[in-house]
């Protein structure tokens, strides 16, 4: 079980240095990373993943910083989908929304009580 818990995490990571990455690329190039919607999906997948390998190891979670940060993705996702509907002519507003909510979301789940949601 550590092994697929640490697998998701991997990538779970890799999908939010990806949609760093990217948004910061946006601020020379103004535009939308063409994969900013499957990494924000992928993100919130791996993310709900993880949360329910937790839960079967019954360990202690801090579910109060795990709803935020599903809900903060879920906003991300939904706007990462509608900036791609839109491609290149996507409002910039809607791509700073993405990047700002991306840096929450890792000051989230750095900085808030428990690594990785743990208590």
């Amino acid at each position: 079980m550590d092994f697929l818990y640490n697998a998701m995490l991997f990538i779970h990571i890799l999908c939010w240095a990806f949609m760093l990455g990217g948004w910061l690329a946006t601020m020379k190039k103004p535009g939308l990373v063409k994969g900013f919607p499957h990494a924000a999906a992928t993100a919130l997948v791996t993310g709900v993943i993880m949360m329910g390998l937790k839960i079967m190891e019954d360990a202690d979670i801090n579910h109060t910083k795990l709803g935020i940060k599903l809900l903060v993705n879920l906003v991300i996702v939904v706007l990462a989908f509608m900036a791609a509907k839109k491609g290149d002519d996507a409002p910039k507003g809607m791509i700073t929304a993405i990047g700002g909510l991306t840096v929450l979301n890792i000051i989230l789940a750095i900085f808030v009580s428990g690594a990785h949601g743990l208590s």
